[in-house]
């Protein structure tokens, strides 16, 4: 009797290293005899009947996966309802993978695949279809439950720190006659990992960035204000990383932009350039700002180890779990020192994961909420350890890989999303 195929399909925004994670999952399942198909952009794939198959795929270009940004079989923003309001959906993945003989089901995403997937296992349960459903973590917010970290986070917090030390440089170098206050908006809807990552580019009072603006900490635009001033009359110049989900007093984002996306958050964007303009109005400094934006979370040429490794180990714990039948788990990565940095994968029922958010700690932030404490430096430092960059080739591009994502053969009705 077949032990059946395994699914893997990717979620949410994209990072640095969920490619390392998905060939972790296909080598290990090739190791094991498991033949794995690839929902192609995600869970519409999955609706769609439009699958992957990654046995035509060489172990070349499998092992080139592992450095390669992106994410190589597409992602989505679409998230399915509860069961009763969406029950005609979470019908027509059982008869997909019915149809293919899917046994297994990971799904590598944030908080909302990790619902999804869990859904998707009671689902099964319901038409006593033997499927086991795993939860493969994936944010650059780090914002996780359970989970010490979360893959992804480890390589955009690198970019993070090191884009924040050379652009202070710069703007150390041109203070005199240019400009005086820098911004640097980073990703984080409600958690301010990132934001705090910045914080790992300098250690003294007066190395920057000089403030830092979460979204756990109320916007004050008095104090801000008057803190830039007063760093700028004292060092020269002004060094501000800003997170994008940053609030006023009343819970509202800075820059709200309007309208929402497909899993219903509030669009965010341009709270860098806000904050700028506010600078050069109120005290009229010169004032220059920056949006990464996709780039902190695609620069694998400044991955960090330790998140490439974390990675790996969520994407080869996956199949274990599977393979075990461990259904409804996700593999979490279990810090039990900091220095040295050490780690272990354990599973986590993901009813622990889903809908829930970890936002930065209070005891992460400094005491007048403008920095971070040691605390968070012991936590955040070892994360972004480490250098595993790409193979280069002579026209001195990283040497990246397309798949050919051969498609699997259709066996349903054509089937059509509305509501996305």
């Amino acid at each position: 009797m077949s032990q059946g195929k395994l699914l893997y399909a990717q979620s949410g925004g994209v990072t640095a290293v969920i490619n390392t994670t998905a060939a972790a999952v296909i080598t290990t399942a090739r190791a094991q005899k498991v033949k794995v198909l690839a929902a192609r952009n995600g869970i519409i794939g999955a609706l769609r009947e439009d699958l992957i198959d990654t046995s035509k795929e060489p172990i070349s270009a499998i092992r080139a996966l592992a450095h390669t940004p992106g994410g190589a079989f597409g992602s989505c923003r679409f998230k399915l309802k509860d069961i009763q309001a969406d029950r005609a959906r979470y019908e027509r993945l059982i008869d997909v993978f019915r149809a293919h003989d899917i046994r297994y089901f990971l799904y590598n995403g944030g908080n909302d695949s990790a619902d999804t997937a869990n859904k998707v296992s009671q689902i099964a349960k319901q038409f006593d279809y033997p499927l086991t459903c795993i939860g493969v973590p994936k944010t650059v917010d780090n914002d996780l439950a359970v989970t010490d970290c979360c893959p992804g986070f480890g390589s955009a917090a690198k970019y993070t720190a090191v884009s924040l030390r050379e652009a202070a440089l710069d703007v150390a170098s041109m203070a005199e006659s240019s400009t005086k206050v820098f911004v640097l908006e980073v990703m984080g809807r409600h958690a301010g990992w990132l934001a705090a990552a910045a914080g790992l580019a300098g250690k003294g009072p007066d190395d920057a960035p000089h403030i830092i603006l979460f979204p756990e900490v109320p916007f004050d635009e008095a104090k801000f204000l008057a803190t830039v001033d007063a760093t700028v009359k004292r060092v020269g110049w002004c060094a501000v990383a800003v997170s994008e989900g940053l609030r006023t007093a009343d819970g509202k984002f800075l820059a709200e932009a309007g309208g929402k996306d497909a899993f219903g958050h509030v669009q965010l964007g341009g709270v860098g350039p806000a904050i700028a303009q506010l600078v050069k109005e109120k005290l009229g400094y010169k004032q220059h700002w920056a949006v990464p934006d996709y780039l902190q979370r695609s620069a694998r040429h400044l991955a960090s180890k330790t998140d490439v490794d974390h990675a790996w180990a969520v994407g080869e714990a996956a199949v274990d779990f599977a393979l075990a039948g461990r259904n409804a788990v996700m593999p979490a990565i279990i810090r039990s020192s900091d220095a040295p940095y050490r780690w272990k994968i354990e599973a986590t029922p993901l009813s622990k994961v889903a809908n829930h958010e970890k936002t930065l700690p209070k005891s992460y932030i400094r005491k007048d909420g403008y920095g971070i404490t040691d605390k968070a430096r012991a936590y955040l430092e070892p994360l972004i350890r480490g250098e595993d960059p790409p193979p280069y080739g002579k026209d001195g591009l990283p040497k990246y890989v397309t798949l050919k994502n051969t498609p699997v053969e259709k066996k349903l009705p054509v089937y059509e999303i509305e509501d996305r």
